[in-house]
């Protein structure tokens, strides 16, 4: 019994820990967002912008929308044209679909594969997770978020709402962004990454 409960000690540890680290790369994430949207050469900010940019407007940071998702791999999927903000039609491809919890409630988010952008440098393995939930057009951008992934190495992935960040036409009407599919949109608020840029 001593072993036993010993044991459960030493998950229960392991498991808070791991949840700290996770919290401090999502400040890490959102310091180095920060800096990129500082940088007048990176930054999609407007010039009028630049005069009272000091940070952007995160949802505080927490662990609840860390999660360890079921990933199951797409077959057999076809090259579809994702729409944009603009007349911009980049091919995409369904890469595979990601199950989780949150609140006791069952969700379902597709993951995307850039077609030209698995080519370039760094990218091969890159995968694009866009989303949209009840907070988008109040607290969040009306147009939904992004989220930056990598293929899974097995069949579990962490999704990390706090990276959770707004297309760069949330800022600049010049930029053409990909529109989240219907397909991608949460029956729930998530109060976790970059809140919308204006009022």
């Amino acid at each position: 019994m001593k072993k036993y409960i010993t044991g459960i000690l030493f998950l229960l540890s392991f498991f808070v820990v791991a949840q700290e680290k996770a919290v401090i790369n999502s400040k890490d994430y959102q310091d180095n967002l920060n800096k990129e949207f500082a940088d007048k050469n990176e930054s999609p900010l407007n010039v009028e912008d630049f005069k009272n940019f000091k940070a952007l407007d995160f949802f505080p940071i927490d662990s609840k929308f860390i999660i360890t998702a079921k990933f199951v791999k797409s077959t057999n999927e076809k090259v579809f044209e994702m729409k944009t903000s603009t007349d911009r039609l980049p091919k995409y491809k369904k890469y595979g679909a990601l199950f989780f919890e949150i609140e006791g409630k069952e969700f379902k988010l597709n993951l995307y594969q850039n077609l030209e952008l698995i080519k370039k440098d760094g990218y091969a393995d890159y995968l694009f997770l866009p989303f949209s939930d009840l907070t988008c057009g109040k607290e969040s951008y009306i147009g939904g978020r992004y989220i930056d992934m990598r293929i899974p190495k097995g069949e579990s992935a962490i999704i990390d709402f706090n990276r959770a960040y707004n297309p760069y036409c949330a800022y600049n009407h010049r930029y053409s962004c990909p529109i989240v599919p219907l397909e991608n949109d949460l029956d729930i608020e998530i109060k976790a990454g970059v809140k919308k840029f204006h009022d």
